[in-house]
């Protein structure tokens, strides 16, 4: 008991966001995602101190995931950012920045927390509002009778990740094969219940990109030994196992095992698993799956009668397969397999990308199930483009729930900003009263949580470039670093979306700067102008709420208790 440490005593730090050292950890987190942001952002390299594998990104998922903080109050606002991203997988810088950009303007101002906290709380129901209106001037409807736009919300999910390193072209490509897979995993005649399906990746490095593809049904490793001229009959009966077939007694489960000293139990279970093999064999099975490991004999003696033998599927092919071929995973050894339990596939072949060869697999019928080949020069590069992809596959999908987009380019932030300051100065007296605030406090705060969402929409430009905000539409247009002021109008073009494009009646601003509050036109769309980039609706109206929420939060933290043991 001597040589037993005593506890050390818990460490209370009161009021955080006056601690230097808290506030400079946030600043520096600030400064590390708002380099990251948008489409010529810059990348992060992350590795730990002793070493070990470097992770190259600009992914908040990935990024916030690897860097990891002693500082609770700094893990706290990670938390909530990561968890959005969970869920919504896309505009996670958009909600670290806006969140973390709030949290300093409030501090460096002379603005109560809790009355910030209340202002904060009723703009924030006033973008929603906005946001969910028909008239909403950055609210883009989705018509699914045509793919541009769908292509387009890929493409600026996809062109967003510099860390991909896609050329136009190849930009391009893996937009569409996103929006193709996206389209053949939603079922087109399913009755009852909507299922929707599932897209698997491949990944193939050192091939370029535009060799990638999309490829209905599934692929799986091919097995050993397997050719052509192996090929059976169609349609092949399936069956799946879920529990191992390797024969040991551990896989028998849990539990005291007597055995008899004069017992093989080797042999026994080795028997048990041919008495298996007959039966599947009996079955006319012709494609034998498993999730683990199967039995050498077993195997062979399975190949032998002309079956198929796939083994170590993995967990994450399970549910593809079960929907593909409609077969349920047996989880046991020690019964005869139900006749219910079997599938079917339509026909089976042999695909080569690089170094894999495959085993695709065909539905019988329609099927949600497709899989993409992703290719890319290095694993690094397509490490990055895998996960983009599954965050340009799930942005598609919260399409069907709700038919939105919001313009992007920093357009959205702009237009929010320019309507927040226009709508909240109509009612100053009645809005201050409600809030139980001075007429003064309301007005400050509305300026900040306005410039909040400026600087998100600045963090945008990392070339020495100036945001500039059009007084018309409340639009964010970008002015080149190098651009001279006579021929300011063809510097600009068209605005950070694209639907706006300059014009000699314009007028803009920096976006530093002050300027009349003014209420934002809405932009009348000719058919032939689509926009150029699109954000997902559902992501960034959460990723909105989640900002403001968690900055909401860190500012009422008065004391931080943490446990040294």
């Amino acid at each position: 008991m001597s040589r037993l440490s005593k506890k050390s005593p818990s460490v209370c730090t009161d009021m955080p966001l006056d601690n230097t050292d808290i506030c400079s950890k946030l600043h520096l987190l600030k400064q590390i995602l708002t380099s990251c942001f948008g489409p010529t952002g810059r990348l992060k390299q992350v590795h730990n101190n002793i070493g070990g594998h470097v992770v190259t990104t600009s992914a908040s998922s990935v990024l916030l995931s690897s860097v990891s903080s002693s500082q609770p109050f700094i893990n706290l606002i990670k938390t909530s950012i990561l968890n959005h991203v969970s869920r919504f997988s896309d505009c996670g810088l958009f909600a670290a920045v806006l969140c973390l950009s709030l949290i300093e303007q409030i501090k460096k101002s002379a603005l109560r927390e809790s009355v910030a906290i209340r202002v904060n709380n009723y703009l924030l129901a006033l973008c929603t509002s906005y946001l969910q209106r028909e008239d909403c001037g950055c609210r883009v409807k989705l018509d699914f009778c045509s793919t541009q736009n769908l292509i387009t919300l890929a493409r600026s999910v996809i062109s967003s990740k510099p860390a991909c390193v896609l050329t136009e072209p190849e930009t391009l490509h893996i937009s569409k094969l996103a929006v193709q897979a996206f389209l053949l995993t939603v079922p087109c005649s399913s009755p009852g219940i909507v299922s929707f399906g599932r897209i698997v990746t491949v990944p193939v490095d050192g091939h370029s990109v535009l060799s990638s593809e999309v490829l209905p049904g599934l692929l799986v490793e091919m097995p050993d030994g397997l050719s052509e001229e192996d090929k059976p009959l169609n349609p092949l009966s399936v069956v799946l196992f879920s529990a191992s077939l390797a024969g040991d007694i551990s896989e028998l489960g849990d539990g005291v095992i007597e055995a008899h000293p004069d017992v093989d139990t080797d042999s026994q279970i080795l028997g048990q698993l041919l008495e298996l093999g007959r039966q599947v064999i009996n079955d006319e099975v012709k494609l034998f799956m498993c999730q683990k490991v199967i039995h050498p004999v077993l195997q062979q003696y399975l190949r032998s009668h002309g079956v198929i033998v796939v083994e170590r599927l993995g967990i994450a092919l399970m549910e593809p397969l079960t929907q593909l071929t409609g077969a349920q995973p047996v989880a046991t050894l020690h019964t005869t397999i139900p006749p219910k339990t079997y599938g079917k596939a339509r026909d089976l072949c042999i695909k080569h990308f690089g170094s894999k060869t495959m085993l695709h697999l065909f539905p019988l019928g329609e099927s949600a199930i497709c899989t993409m080949i992703l290719c890319h020069r290095n694993q690094t590069m397509l490490n990055e483009l895998k996960v983009v992809c599954q965050t340009a596959e799930h942005v598609l999908r919260l399409t069907l729930r709700e038919p939105f987009a919001l313009v992007g380019g920093g357009c959205t932030e702009t237009n929010l900003a320019a309507y927040v300051r226009h709508k909240s100065k109509s009612e100053v007296p009645e809005t201050a009263s409600v809030l139980m605030c001075s007429q003064t406090e309301y007005l400050l705060g509305v300026e900040l949580f306005c410039c909040a969402l400026e600087s998100a929409a600045r963090a945008l430009e990392h070339d020495g470039g100036s945001s500039l905000i059009d007084l018309t539409h409340a639009h964010r247009w970008m002015l080149p670093a190098d651009a001279i002021k006579e021929t300011m109008e063809e510097s600009l073009g068209f605005c950070g979306c694209g639907l706006v494009q300059s014009s000699p009646s314009k007028k803009w601003t920096y976006l530093n700067t002050k300027y009349s509050d003014f209420c934002p036109s809405p932009v009348f769309r000719d058919t032939r102008v689509q926009p150029r980039v699109l954000d997902s609706f559902t992501a960034k109206l959460s990723a909105l709420q989640v900002a403001v929420e968690t900055a909401n939060l860190a500012l009422d933290v008065k004391y931080i208790i943490q446990d040294m043991n």
